[in-house]
């Protein structure tokens, strides 16, 4: 498939392992983190670690959308969809997330409409099918998706569609990155940096990552060539004594990423104060919340929700997955009590969470081979 098959060539991946493999210093390990969920199930789809050498350790950051969601707001969306009145239109992954009395797709057993979208466009048809109910759109993701978020309310208004509102918990990612790299368990030598984030928000953002942190950044796109030489690139900036901020997406990247897309934003949403996130606790100005103008499709505005802070099971130990501090495979949980089919952490549940990548991907057995070999490896 053209633009897709050129970027998974057998014999490119191994001349670039190989250049990979001459970068590593005797006695070293590197130790990257993929901020981006998609990039770690590119890495466990394709076997991406079976390429690299042992030295080089792939560790896995907050940018999973689902993941983050804290279980208080999920309660609340679950209390909307439970609403007589209401049509609740979610994306597919938010369904199974676990929340304080199960899940969406509980509720939904329970007999609340609640209704998989594949875009806040199609919530907003749903309403002007129904104008005799009240149609709400659970909003999540980074920047990837809030510019169309922010396309359906400008249109819902200009429309007039009265019956239509947004639970807003777009969340945005250059707050969380630097709550890991003020972490006093930072153990990360540089950053594969998101590539549909950087579409919108563009590559001046992370430059403090370099500037104040002396790690380097490489934004990579997301087939197995796209990482492969991320890692190159990263490992060329770590032994050159670089940090600098490269682009490796650049048929998809600008330096100053989607004007259009960020003034859609801008036009509709506003960084909040504070916002938890899961398993990372409050991180200030780290969300978007909607513009006072906007009240009027506002669901926190029209319905009374309770906004109470919900404690993470005590086994669950996303946080600690979400921050790079340990691997899936290291919870004690993971793949006993905490499977895809009765997940416990969040982790587990979406289709760009470390934990899924991990089981579904059957990687344990080997990354624990791995992790033995770099062990030896070090005198």
């Amino acid at each position: 498939m053209r633009h897709v098959s050129e970027y998974r060539t057998d014999d490119v991946a191994a001349r670039l392992a190989e250049r990979i493999a001459a970068l590593v210093e005797p006695g070293r390990r590197y130790q990257l983190m993929e901020v981006c969920g998609g990039h770690t199930h590119t890495i466990y789809r394709h076997g991406i670690e079976d390429l690299l050498p042992a030295e080089v350790e792939l560790v896995h950051g907050p940018g999973c959308p689902v993941c983050v969601i804290p279980m208080g707001r999920q309660d609340d969306a679950i209390a909307i969809a439970e609403r007589n009145e209401v049509i609740f239109t979610t994306f597919g992954d938010m369904l199974r997330v676990p929340a304080s009395h199960g899940s969406l797709l509980d509720a939904k057993a329970r007999g609340a409409d609640v209704r998989i979208v594949y875009s806040p466009l199609d919530a907003l048809r749903i309403a002007r099918e129904n104008p005799d109910r009240e149609v709400v759109f659970f909003a999540i993701g980074f920047e990837t998706t809030a510019p169309s978020t922010a396309v359906t309310l400008l249109r819902a208004r200009a429309e007039r569609v009265a019956n239509f509102a947004v639970f807003c918990n777009h969340v945005t990612i250059i707050p969380a990155l630097r709550a890991i790299l003020d972490s006093p368990d930072l153990r990360i030598d540089g950053f594969i940096g998101p590539g549909h984030v950087s579409t919108v928000i563009g590559l001046r953002p992370y430059r403090f990552i370099a500037r104040d942190h002396r790690k380097p950044v490489v934004v990579s796109g997301f087939e197995p060539l796209d990482v492969l030489q991320s890692v190159y690139m990263l490992l060329r900036q770590i032994n050159d004594g670089r940090c600098e901020v490269e682009n490796q997406y650049a048929r998809v990247v600008r330096e100053e990423g989607n004007p259009q897309a960020l003034r859609a934003i801008a036009e509709t949403m506003r960084l909040r104060t504070t916002f938890e996130w899961r398993g990372l606790g409050f991180i200030a100005q780290s969300a978007l919340g909607l513009r006072p103008e906007l009240a009027s499709w506002d669901a926190e505005e029209r319905f009374a929700l309770a906004a109470l802070r919900v404690a993470d099971p005590k086994a669950c130990q996303c946080g600690e997955v979400l921050k790079g501090v340990i691997r899936p495979w290291e919870c004690k949980v993971f793949g006993t009590a905490c499977t895809p089919e009765r997940p416990i952490g969040t982790c587990m549940v979406s289709s760009e969470g470390a934990c899924a990548a991990y089981y579904n991907y059957g990687r344990l057995g080997r990354r624990r081979g791995r992790v033995a070999a770099a062990a030896r490896a070090v005198p």
